[in-house]
């Protein structure tokens, strides 16, 4: 028997009824609601700012305050925009004696730290190299110095204390104050002067002075007391003490300088992500930049203090007498480093520091070093 053929009715279709409308309404809005969830875009969480602790240098000097501590406190959060912030305290407030700061970063007690060569050199007699007594009579001699030596620092202080180098800063130039006249480095002979190195004594006992190793905070008074008539100092922190109102004659050449590293515990430094390495590299050699610039002016800016010229802005006027270095003077400094200055540093060195002296140094200074 066939199917009859049921034709479908003409017209429009029913309408649903009030019930089954309200339910597709419903269902509408629904998925409405849903595609809206999944379409929005879901808030990011903000990233947490990478914090860093840093021990700088000495407290209450022109480096640290007008350099150092602002840059980690303010500049390193404005470079970053504040994805890096850091807090800093200089190391002779922080309870870290300062021969230990390599030791410590070693061990990553001391993540980022600054260490002052001549103090380190006491463990580390190598890296006391390139600020050696009568090495780098002016500023631009200890930037081809710092340059010829600083690949051979990067890789030391890598290999014997899991340190990566980034940054070398320096301190003005340390000359000789007296309180009697000179007019060249002979004219010290048979004088007491305070010296705050090993290497500045062998110089000037060679010179045939005496040197006398007495605090920074005691120069003044041991010069008006007759325990010293000289001494060896920054241009300026010379100045902020009060050796030009007990002293007159000052002497334009370098002694030494006062370099200090910035580093990093090398599990610290690699633990941080790529784009944080290389913007603390690039921030902290701005940095040294700055440091140097403000080393050599504030050296001039002593000197010009000391004499009581107009250009000094940051000092008190003295009224010294600026010693010239002389031709003589010149000749003596290297006598100075080849017959005395360099072989005592070999003897507590080493053989090692002779070879890195003469692969690095040898060729930018002229002079070489010999083993004992």
């Amino acid at each position: 028997m066939t199917r009859p053929f049921l034709s479908r009715p003409s017209g429009p279709p029913p309408l649903p009824s009030p019930g089954k409308a309200l339910r597709l309404g419903l269902l509408l809005v629904l998925a409405l609601l849903l595609c809206s969830a999944v379409l929005r875009p879901v808030p990011v969480q903000a990233e947490e700012p990478i914090r860093m602790r840093i021990v700088g240098g000495l407290a209450d000097v022109s480096q640290y305050l007008r350099y150092e501590e602002p840059f980690w406190r303010e500049g390193i959060s404005r470079a970053t925009n504040g994805r890096i912030v850091a807090e800093i305290a200089p190391f002779d407030r922080s309870g870290i004696r300062g021969q230990e700061m390599l030791s410590l970063m070693r061990l990553g007690v001391v993540s980022f730290g600054t260490a002052l060569l001549a103090v380190v050199s006491t463990e580390e007699p190598e890296f006391n190299a390139i600020d050696l007594p009568a090495v780098n009579p002016d500023i631009a001699a200890l930037r081809r110095s710092v340059a010829a030596f600083r690949e051979h620092l990067t890789e030391t202080l890598r290999d014997r204390y899991d340190v990566e180098l980034l940054g070398v800063y320096v301190y003005p130039a340390q000359v000789v104050f007296c309180r009697r006249p000179f007019s060249r480095l002979a004219d010290l002979s048979g004088r007491r002067i305070r010296t705050s190195s090993v290497g500045q004594s062998e110089m000037f006992t060679a010179l045939g002075a005496t040197p006398v190793v007495i605090p920074f905070a005691e120069i003044v008074s041991a010069i008006r007391s007759g325990v010293v008539e000289c001494a060896v100092t920054g241009t300026l922190s010379g100045n902020d003490i009060g050796l030009h109102e007990v002293t007159t004659h000052v002497h334009s050449m370098a002694i030494t300088w006062g370099l200090s590293i910035f580093g990093a515990n090398l599990g610290t430094w690699n633990a941080l992500p790529e784009w944080a390495r290389d913007t603390i590299r690039t921030e902290v050699a701005k940095l040294e930049a700055d440091i140097w610039d403000a080393a050599d002016r504030e050296t001039g800016e002593g000197l010009a203090c000391n004499a009581g010229q107009p250009s000094c802005q940051n000092g008190r006027r003295g009224n010294m007498l600026v010693v010239p270095v002389t031709e003589a003077d010149e000749q003596r400094r290297r006598q100075l480093l080849t017959d005395s200055v360099l072989p005592g540093w070999v003897r507590r060195c080493g053989a090692e520091c002779v070879e890195a002296w003469n692969k690095t140094l040898a060729p930018v200074l002229g002079i070489r070093a010999r083993p004992e």
